[in-house]
């Protein structure tokens, strides 16, 4: 690809910078030539060719984003904007979430992956842990995948791909598109970056 690609980081809440070191990291192993920024207006949204959403705290991110960007980030997923949801990220990309304490909170999300979330479903921050995942789409060797209040995949809709499992629960998600991750791949390595760009811009 000759163009010069742009990539968003949903700048609201989470670990930003990770997400863009990462994300520098794989286009430049995907040969790519690309920016990535921060946004958070509709008229940045506009402008994207992928978004990444972090992880974070999915009620904060929803109480933070405006009415327009919000619905600009729904209508680039419709007409097949990719996009990686990670930890809220996926939250917000679900069609329907609920915590496993409190229940449903009503949450506004963008319903473009076909799954049902179960948020906190490890525990809270103090129930934080490090794995090593197996997920064919990358490569045989193991991915280190960091859970932090991590949401784990109770339902998934036709056409959606199981990515990865810990301990039988669903972890990483793909449908058209996009990919979902409950733990947090740009606190380990650019793996999982790489494979969303190379199927996303098709290197």
């Amino acid at each position: 690809m000759s163009n010069s690609i742009n990539i968003g980081i949903l700048g609201l809440q989470g670990d930003i910078e990770e997400n863009i070191i990462c994300t520098k990291s794989a286009l430049k192993k995907a040969r790519l030539n690309g920016e990535i920024n921060s946004v958070r207006y509709s008229e940045d949204i506009e402008k994207l060719d992928a978004m990444i959403i972090p992880g974070g705290e999915s009620t904060v991110m929803s109480s933070l984003i405006s009415a327009k960007a919000f619905d600009s980030i729904k209508r680039r997923i419709s007409e097949g904007m990719p996009v990686l949801g990670i930890c809220a990220g996926m939250i917000l990309l679900s069609k329907s979430a609920y915590d496993r304490v409190v229940g449903d909170r009503k949450q506004n999300l963008l319903s473009a992956l076909d799954i049902t979330i179960e948020r906190n479903a490890f525990g809270r921050q103090n129930d934080s842990f490090e794995t090593y995942l197996s997920i064919p789409l990358i490569g045989k060797s193991k991915v280190k995948a960091i859970f932090i209040r991590a949401p784990i995949v109770r339902e998934v809709g036709r056409g959606v791909e199981v990515v990865a499992k810990f301990e039988d629960k669903i972890v990483a998600v793909k449908q058209d598109n996009i990919i979902g991750t409950s733990f947090h791949p740009e606190l380990s390595d650019d793996r999982l970056f790489l494979l969303f760009l190379k199927r996303a811009f098709k290197v």
